[in-house]
Protein backbone atom coordinates (compact mmCIF):
# COMPACT_ATOMS: atom_id res chain seq x y z
CA UNK A 1 0.00 0.00 0.00
CA UNK A 2 1.21 3.50 -0.73
CA UNK A 3 -1.75 5.86 -0.99
CA UNK A 4 -0.92 9.43 0.07
CA UNK A 5 -3.56 12.12 0.55
CA UNK A 6 -2.94 15.81 1.20
CA UNK A 7 -5.94 17.73 2.52
CA UNK A 8 -5.66 21.54 2.67
CA UNK A 9 -1.92 21.21 3.40
CA UNK A 10 -0.24 24.56 3.95
CA UNK A 11 3.32 25.57 4.83
CA UNK A 12 4.59 28.92 6.04
CA UNK A 13 7.96 30.00 7.35
CA UNK A 14 7.00 32.79 9.73
CA UNK A 15 4.94 35.28 7.75
CA UNK A 16 6.06 33.84 4.41
CA UNK A 17 3.61 31.34 2.91
CA UNK A 18 5.52 29.00 0.59
CA UNK A 19 2.74 26.41 0.09
CA UNK A 20 -0.79 27.87 0.03
CA UNK A 21 -3.48 25.32 1.03
CA UNK A 22 -3.58 22.49 -1.51
CA UNK A 23 -5.23 19.12 -2.02
CA UNK A 24 -3.59 16.15 -3.72
CA UNK A 25 -4.25 12.42 -3.94
CA UNK A 26 -1.50 9.95 -4.88
CA UNK A 27 -2.79 6.45 -5.58
CA UNK A 28 -1.14 3.20 -4.56
CA UNK A 29 1.52 2.19 -7.10
CA UNK A 30 1.55 5.49 -9.02
CA UNK A 31 4.70 7.19 -10.25
CA UNK A 32 3.96 10.85 -9.50
CA UNK A 33 6.35 13.63 -10.49
CA UNK A 34 6.37 17.10 -8.92
CA UNK A 35 7.77 19.48 -11.52
CA UNK A 36 8.22 23.21 -11.73
CA UNK A 37 10.86 25.96 -11.83
CA UNK A 38 13.36 26.55 -9.04
CA UNK A 39 11.68 27.91 -5.93
CA UNK A 40 8.21 26.64 -6.82
CA UNK A 41 7.88 24.59 -3.61
CA UNK A 42 8.22 21.08 -5.02
CA UNK A 43 11.01 19.96 -2.66
CA UNK A 44 9.26 21.57 0.30
CA UNK A 45 6.10 19.64 -0.55
CA UNK A 46 8.08 16.40 -0.71
CA UNK A 47 9.69 17.14 2.66
CA UNK A 48 6.25 17.76 4.17
CA UNK A 49 5.17 14.30 2.99
CA UNK A 50 8.37 12.79 4.37
CA UNK A 51 7.96 14.55 7.72
CA UNK A 52 11.23 16.46 7.36
CA UNK A 53 9.24 19.71 7.53
CA UNK A 54 6.27 20.39 9.80
CA UNK A 55 2.89 21.14 8.24
CA UNK A 56 1.54 24.57 9.22
CA UNK A 57 -2.07 23.60 8.52
CA UNK A 58 -3.92 20.68 6.95
CA UNK A 59 -3.60 16.93 7.08
CA UNK A 60 -1.41 14.27 5.45
CA UNK A 61 -2.77 10.72 5.37
CA UNK A 62 -0.74 7.66 4.39
CA UNK A 63 -2.84 4.59 3.62
CA UNK A 64 -5.74 6.22 5.45
CA UNK A 65 -3.79 6.95 8.65
CA UNK A 66 -3.26 10.53 9.80
CA UNK A 67 0.51 10.97 9.51
CA UNK A 68 0.59 14.77 9.85
CA UNK A 69 2.45 14.75 13.17
CA UNK A 70 4.24 11.42 12.85
CA UNK A 71 8.04 11.41 12.83
CA UNK A 72 9.70 10.49 9.51
CA UNK A 73 10.65 7.04 10.82
CA UNK A 74 7.01 6.22 11.59
CA UNK A 75 5.61 7.05 8.15
CA UNK A 76 6.75 3.95 6.29
CA UNK A 77 8.41 6.02 3.55
CA UNK A 78 11.96 5.97 2.17
CA UNK A 79 13.66 9.05 0.74
CA UNK A 80 16.45 9.18 -1.84
CA UNK A 81 18.35 12.47 -1.83
CA UNK A 82 20.13 14.40 -4.56
CA UNK A 83 23.43 14.13 -2.65
CA UNK A 84 23.20 10.31 -2.22
CA UNK A 85 23.93 10.75 1.55
CA UNK A 86 26.17 7.68 1.68
CA UNK A 87 28.71 6.94 4.41
CA UNK A 88 32.10 7.23 2.65
CA UNK A 89 33.94 5.01 5.16
CA UNK A 90 31.46 2.13 4.77
CA UNK A 91 31.31 -0.46 2.02
CA UNK A 92 28.35 -0.61 -0.35
CA UNK A 93 27.10 -3.62 1.61
CA UNK A 94 27.21 -1.75 4.92
CA UNK A 95 25.61 1.37 3.42
CA UNK A 96 22.66 -0.63 2.14
CA UNK A 97 22.41 -2.60 5.39
CA UNK A 98 22.56 0.42 7.69
CA UNK A 99 18.79 1.02 8.13
CA UNK A 100 18.26 -2.69 8.73
CA UNK A 101 20.97 -2.80 11.38
CA UNK A 102 19.40 0.21 13.08
CA UNK A 103 16.04 -1.59 13.00
CA UNK A 104 17.57 -4.53 14.88
CA UNK A 105 17.23 -7.24 12.22
CA UNK A 106 19.33 -10.40 12.49
CA UNK A 107 22.45 -10.72 10.34
CA UNK A 108 20.80 -13.44 8.25
CA UNK A 109 17.82 -11.19 7.53
CA UNK A 110 20.12 -8.29 6.70
CA UNK A 111 22.24 -10.38 4.33
CA UNK A 112 19.17 -11.71 2.50
CA UNK A 113 17.67 -8.25 1.99
CA UNK A 114 20.97 -6.65 0.95
CA UNK A 115 21.71 -9.39 -1.55
CA UNK A 116 18.21 -9.17 -3.02
CA UNK A 117 18.46 -5.39 -3.42
CA UNK A 118 21.94 -5.65 -4.92
CA UNK A 119 20.67 -8.16 -7.48
CA UNK A 120 17.77 -5.90 -8.49
CA UNK A 121 20.15 -2.94 -8.92
CA UNK A 122 23.06 -4.84 -10.52
CA UNK A 123 25.33 -4.04 -7.58
CA UNK A 124 26.35 -7.62 -6.77
CA UNK A 125 29.96 -7.14 -7.79
CA UNK A 126 30.33 -3.80 -5.98
CA UNK A 127 29.19 -4.77 -2.47
CA UNK A 128 32.70 -4.66 -0.99
CA UNK A 129 33.67 -1.33 -2.55
CA UNK A 130 33.36 2.06 -0.92
CA UNK A 131 31.32 4.94 -2.43
CA UNK A 132 34.49 6.76 -3.52
CA UNK A 133 35.30 3.85 -5.84
CA UNK A 134 31.97 4.11 -7.68
CA UNK A 135 30.62 6.28 -10.48
CA UNK A 136 27.86 8.78 -9.79
CA UNK A 137 25.25 6.45 -11.26
CA UNK A 138 26.46 3.55 -9.12
CA UNK A 139 26.37 5.69 -5.98
CA UNK A 140 22.81 6.66 -6.77
CA UNK A 141 21.90 2.99 -7.14
CA UNK A 142 23.39 2.34 -3.70
CA UNK A 143 21.21 5.10 -2.25
CA UNK A 144 18.18 3.52 -3.91
CA UNK A 145 19.22 0.10 -2.58
CA UNK A 146 19.30 1.48 0.94
CA UNK A 147 15.72 2.64 0.41
CA UNK A 148 14.56 -0.65 -1.15
CA UNK A 149 15.64 -2.83 1.79
CA UNK A 150 13.30 -0.91 4.08
CA UNK A 151 10.36 -2.14 1.97
CA UNK A 152 8.57 1.22 2.26
CA UNK A 153 5.00 1.90 1.22
CA UNK A 154 6.35 4.69 -1.01
CA UNK A 155 9.67 6.02 -2.28
CA UNK A 156 10.37 9.76 -2.27
CA UNK A 157 13.02 11.02 -4.71
CA UNK A 158 14.37 14.58 -4.37
CA UNK A 159 16.05 15.49 -7.69
CA UNK A 160 18.12 12.28 -7.61
CA UNK A 161 19.71 12.72 -11.05
CA UNK A 162 20.73 16.37 -10.99
CA UNK A 163 24.34 15.58 -10.04
CA UNK A 164 24.83 13.21 -13.00
CA UNK A 165 26.02 14.04 -16.50
CA UNK A 166 23.57 13.88 -19.42
CA UNK A 167 24.33 10.29 -20.48
CA UNK A 168 24.10 8.95 -16.92
CA UNK A 169 20.83 10.81 -16.35
CA UNK A 170 19.25 9.06 -19.32
CA UNK A 171 20.45 5.68 -18.11
CA UNK A 172 19.31 6.22 -14.51
CA UNK A 173 15.96 7.56 -15.72
CA UNK A 174 15.36 4.24 -17.45
CA UNK A 175 16.60 2.26 -14.46
CA UNK A 176 14.28 4.03 -12.01
CA UNK A 177 11.32 3.62 -14.38
CA UNK A 178 12.11 -0.09 -14.76
CA UNK A 179 12.46 -0.42 -10.99
CA UNK A 180 9.01 1.09 -10.53
CA UNK A 181 7.52 -1.47 -12.90
CA UNK A 182 9.19 -4.34 -11.05
CA UNK A 183 8.41 -3.19 -7.52
CA UNK A 184 4.92 -1.78 -8.28
CA UNK A 185 5.44 0.61 -5.34
CA UNK A 186 4.32 4.23 -5.12
CA UNK A 187 7.05 6.67 -6.15
CA UNK A 188 6.96 10.46 -5.70
CA UNK A 189 9.72 12.17 -7.65
CA UNK A 190 10.81 15.81 -7.63
CA UNK A 191 12.56 17.40 -10.62
CA UNK A 192 12.90 20.74 -12.37
CA UNK A 193 13.50 18.86 -15.64
CA UNK A 194 10.21 18.50 -17.50
CA UNK A 195 11.78 15.90 -19.83
CA UNK A 196 12.23 13.65 -16.78
CA UNK A 197 8.63 14.37 -15.81
CA UNK A 198 7.26 13.55 -19.26
CA UNK A 199 9.22 10.32 -19.69
CA UNK A 200 8.85 8.85 -16.18
CA UNK A 201 5.51 9.87 -14.70
CA UNK A 202 2.11 8.22 -14.57
CA UNK A 203 0.89 11.54 -13.20
CA UNK A 204 2.53 14.97 -13.24
CA UNK A 205 1.88 17.70 -10.66
CA UNK A 206 2.93 21.09 -12.08
CA UNK A 207 3.78 23.57 -9.32
CA UNK A 208 4.24 27.33 -9.52
CA UNK A 209 4.85 29.53 -6.47
CA UNK A 210 3.64 26.72 -4.22
CA UNK A 211 0.35 26.28 -6.07
CA UNK A 212 -0.72 23.32 -8.15
CA UNK A 213 -1.29 24.58 -11.69
CA UNK A 214 -2.40 21.25 -13.17
CA UNK A 215 -2.42 17.53 -12.40
CA UNK A 216 -2.68 14.90 -15.10
CA UNK A 217 -0.91 12.35 -17.26
CA UNK A 218 2.04 13.59 -19.34
CA UNK A 219 0.02 13.50 -22.56
CA UNK A 220 -2.97 15.24 -20.94
CA UNK A 221 -0.76 18.14 -19.92
CA UNK A 222 0.99 18.19 -23.28
CA UNK A 223 -2.19 18.14 -25.35
CA UNK A 224 -4.41 20.30 -23.16
CA UNK A 225 -2.47 22.62 -20.83
CA UNK A 226 -5.00 24.42 -18.63
CA UNK A 227 -3.13 27.73 -18.63
CA UNK A 228 -0.26 29.68 -20.17
CA UNK A 229 2.17 28.65 -17.43
CA UNK A 230 1.72 24.92 -18.05
CA UNK A 231 1.73 25.48 -21.82
CA UNK A 232 5.09 27.23 -21.61
CA UNK A 233 6.61 24.79 -19.14
CA UNK A 234 5.64 21.35 -20.44
CA UNK A 235 7.26 20.36 -23.74
CA UNK A 236 10.80 20.51 -25.09
CA UNK A 237 11.32 22.82 -26.83
CA UNK A 238 8.53 24.74 -25.14
CA UNK A 239 5.33 25.84 -26.84
CA UNK A 240 5.42 29.05 -28.88
CA UNK A 241 3.18 31.65 -27.20
CA UNK A 242 1.97 34.55 -29.33
CA UNK A 243 0.13 37.66 -28.15
CA UNK A 244 -1.07 40.83 -29.83
CA UNK A 245 -3.04 41.18 -33.08
CA UNK A 246 -2.35 37.61 -34.23
CA UNK A 247 -3.90 36.20 -31.05
CA UNK A 248 -6.86 38.59 -31.36
CA UNK A 249 -7.67 37.05 -34.75
CA UNK A 250 -8.49 33.88 -32.83
CA UNK A 251 -10.50 35.69 -30.12
CA UNK A 252 -7.75 35.06 -27.58
CA UNK A 253 -5.26 37.00 -25.51
CA UNK A 254 -2.58 34.41 -26.25
CA UNK A 255 -2.34 31.61 -28.75
CA UNK A 256 0.06 28.69 -28.51
CA UNK A 257 1.50 26.35 -31.11
CA UNK A 258 4.13 23.67 -30.51
CA UNK A 259 7.29 23.63 -32.68
CA UNK A 260 6.30 20.33 -34.33
CA UNK A 261 2.90 21.73 -35.35
CA UNK A 262 4.41 24.44 -37.56
CA UNK A 263 4.84 23.23 -41.14
CA UNK A 264 7.55 24.71 -43.37
CA UNK A 265 5.77 25.41 -46.65
CA UNK A 266 6.94 26.35 -50.13
CA UNK A 267 5.83 29.77 -51.29
CA UNK A 268 3.11 31.45 -49.27
CA UNK A 269 2.35 30.37 -45.70
CA UNK A 270 0.30 31.77 -42.86
CA UNK A 271 3.37 33.48 -41.45
CA UNK A 272 6.57 34.58 -43.17
CA UNK A 273 9.75 35.02 -41.15
CA UNK A 274 13.53 35.11 -41.18
CA UNK A 275 15.65 32.21 -40.02
CA UNK A 276 17.98 32.99 -37.12
CA UNK A 277 19.98 30.37 -35.27
CA UNK A 278 19.47 26.76 -36.38
CA UNK A 279 20.07 23.70 -34.19
CA UNK A 280 20.87 20.57 -36.22
CA UNK A 281 20.27 17.36 -34.27
CA UNK A 282 20.46 14.85 -37.10
CA UNK A 283 16.91 13.58 -37.48
CA UNK A 284 15.49 17.00 -36.51
CA UNK A 285 16.42 20.62 -37.02
CA UNK A 286 15.13 23.44 -34.83
CA UNK A 287 14.87 26.82 -36.49
CA UNK A 288 14.49 30.01 -34.47
CA UNK A 289 12.45 32.32 -36.65
CA UNK A 290 11.72 36.03 -36.35
CA UNK A 291 8.27 37.00 -37.61
CA UNK A 292 7.44 40.69 -38.00
CA UNK A 293 4.90 41.81 -35.41
CA UNK A 294 5.59 38.89 -33.00
CA UNK A 295 7.09 39.71 -29.61
CA UNK A 296 9.40 36.69 -29.53
CA UNK A 297 10.95 34.37 -32.14
CA UNK A 298 9.17 31.15 -33.03
CA UNK A 299 10.80 27.76 -32.59
CA UNK A 300 10.10 25.42 -35.51
CA UNK A 301 10.81 21.70 -35.49
CA UNK A 302 11.56 20.43 -38.99
CA UNK A 303 13.05 17.28 -40.47
CA UNK A 304 16.82 17.04 -40.57
CA UNK A 305 16.74 17.20 -44.37
CA UNK A 306 15.27 20.74 -44.43
CA UNK A 307 18.07 23.00 -45.65
CA UNK A 308 17.70 26.63 -44.58
CA UNK A 309 20.38 29.02 -43.40
CA UNK A 310 20.77 32.10 -41.25
CA UNK A 311 18.93 35.03 -42.86
CA UNK A 312 16.82 32.90 -45.22
CA UNK A 313 13.12 33.62 -45.64
CA UNK A 314 10.86 30.87 -44.28
CA UNK A 315 7.12 30.31 -44.73
CA UNK A 316 5.21 28.69 -41.88
CA UNK A 317 1.69 27.30 -41.55
CA UNK A 318 0.36 26.23 -38.13
CA UNK A 319 -1.87 23.17 -37.84
CA UNK A 320 -5.23 24.74 -36.89
CA UNK A 321 -6.26 21.61 -34.98
CA UNK A 322 -3.21 22.05 -32.72
CA UNK A 323 -3.69 25.74 -31.92
CA UNK A 324 -4.18 26.51 -28.20
CA UNK A 325 -6.12 29.60 -27.10
CA UNK A 326 -5.84 31.37 -23.73
CA UNK A 327 -7.85 34.25 -22.27
CA UNK A 328 -6.70 37.43 -20.52
CA UNK A 329 -6.26 35.50 -17.23
CA UNK A 330 -4.04 32.99 -19.01
CA UNK A 331 -6.64 30.21 -18.79
CA UNK A 332 -7.37 27.79 -21.60
CA UNK A 333 -10.34 28.62 -23.82
CA UNK A 334 -12.25 25.45 -24.63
Amino acid sequence: MGRITLDKVRKAFGDVEVIPPLDLRIEDGEFVVFVGPSGCGKSTLLRLIAGLEDVTDGEIRIDGTDATRLSPSKRGLAMVFQSYALYPHMSVRKNIAFPLKMAGLSQDQIDAKVNAAAKVLNLDSYLDRRPGQLSGGQRQRVAIGRAIVREPSAFLFDEPLSNLDAALRVGMRLEISELHKRLATTMVYVTHDQVEAMTMADKIVVLNAGRIEQVGSPLDLYRAPRNVFVAGFIGSPKMNLITGPEAAKHDAQTIGIRPEHLAVTDGAGTWTGTVGVSEHLGSDTFFHVTVEGFDTPLTVRAGGEVSLHYGDTIHLTPDPAQLHRFDAQGLRIA
